[in-house]
């Protein structure tokens, strides 16, 4: 473990000296974790410079429709099937939300989206992936990424609900990685005397943590060629979808992306697109009028597949970008850190930064996007509010409709 020393020669390479600036009034517990932090953390996660959202030329990108899929779907499927009744296939679930806004003191997987039962988010997940467990005939391994702040929590629910089923042997967690947050001049905060103000290091940081945490050796050894990932917010979503997987292993992508069509050209929704020539998504906020409201030769909207959050992606391809630097994303916000004199603030205004890497630069990296068109009805219904647009109202309005009970 480092020392003192150690930690102090790391944090002058970054100009982050203040991180020990209460050193000698912790006991030797608190300075032994305030070590192993200082020892952790990967200071070039920091980077002041904001990426142009909108590099380069943005163009469409097509998508292979429902009617396609529909007309090919046996073909599809037996591809899929394949897959993963050779052991090719994993999934991994991005578990690391709390349900705060949902007004859960816990995991936002154990909300319970049942009315006259129990029925909690992973529950829904599970029975999913069950659906192509049975089909197949073999278990699917499942990765389960969780945060510092839930994962006791969630291995703790999961445990004590048998895994709703799931054969456990077949299920590893492991916690995402986090970034340091700092001030505008990139200055690292103290959220307390012996803690670093850390956040999770964005939906593009999977792979990286799954690195971390001793998996890729595991993945090479298991055989694993494809990993279908997923957020865990999406109660109706297919997981491992056969038709999914074969048509993006007959495609010759590196990764696939489930769209849904937008409801409307201006939905607050990322589409996919290419930039530079390269598979790529463009966030709702970055489409400009123009772009929303483009036609392509059909009459059909350009930007028009709204991305869910559920790729597959190729090992091979994830192993060949793992060392390349992935862009940083900034989000400015509220920050609760301990002043220069040990003085404990809650922000009311926004003052700093957290730095992200998003899934949509991991994919401008792959050789080959497939767009994958479902259903929105079957497939996406989200749960982010209490009411409202995507909310826990409309996710249970469309369990309903899709035939569970609740």
């Amino acid at each position: 473990m480092m020392n003192y020393e150690q930690a102090m020669e790391k944090l002058n390479q970054y100009g982050q000296t203040q991180i020990l600036r209460f050193y000698e009034e912790l006991n030797e517990e608190q300075k032994a974790s305030l070590l192993d932090q200082i020892e952790k953390v990967d200071f070039n996660s920091i980077n002041l410079e904001p990426l142009d959202a909108v590099k380069g030329n943005i163009e469409p990108l097509g998508a292979m429709k429902l009617a396609e899929i529909a007309a090919r779907k046996e073909e599809l499927k037996e591809a899929g099937l394949k897959s993963i009744r050779d052991g090719k296939v994993a999934a991994l679930l991005l578990a690391g939300g709390q349900g705060t806004r949902l007004g859960l003191d816990g995991p936002k997987g154990t909300l319970n989206v049942g009315l006259t039962k129990e029925l909690y988010i992973f529950q829904c997940l599970i029975n999913n992936l069950m659906d192509v467990v049975n089909e197949a005939g073999v278990w699917i391994p499942l990765f389960i990424m969780t945060s510092d702040k839930n994962d006791a929590a969630t291995r703790a629910f999961l445990k004590e609900h048998d895994y709703f089923g799931y054969n456990s042997d077949y299920i590893r967690f492991f916690v995402q990685e986090m970034a340091p947050a700092t001030d505008f001049e990139g200055k690292v905060y103290l959220e307390a005397k012996d803690h670093i103000a850390l956040s999770p290091n964005g939906n593009g940081g999977w792979y990286k943590s799954m690195q971390t945490a001793g998996y890729e050796e595991l993945l090479d050894q298991m055989g694993i060629e494809w990993i279908n990932i997923f957020a865990v917010d999406n109660v109706l979503q297919r997981i491992a979808d056969p038709v999914f997987v074969g048509a993006t292993v007959l495609s010759g992508c590196e990764v696939g992306a489930k769209v849904i069509s937008k409801a409307a050209p201006d939905e607050k929704v990322g589409v996919m697109c290419y930039r530079n020539g390269r598979p790529s998504i463009v966030e709702y906020y970055d489409l400009n009028e123009t772009m929303m409201y483009q036609k392509d030769e059909n009459g059909d909207y350009a930007y028009n597949s709204g991305v869910i959050l559920n790729y597959l992606f190729r090992t091979s391809a994830l192993k060949r970008i793992a060392d390349m630097n992935m862009p940083l994303h900034i989000a400015k916000k509220k920050i609760p850190y301990v002043d220069e004199n040990g003085v404990f603030i809650k922000p009311e205004e926004v003052n700093g930064n957290k730095y992200e890497s998003l899934v949509l630069d991991m994919i401008e990296m792959m050789e080959g996007c497939l767009a994958f068109e479902v259903e929105r009805a079957k497939e996406f219904a989200p749960i982010k509010n209490m009411h409202g647009v995507d909310s826990l109202d409309s996710a249970r309005e469309m369990l309903q409709a899709n035939g569970i009970e609740l």
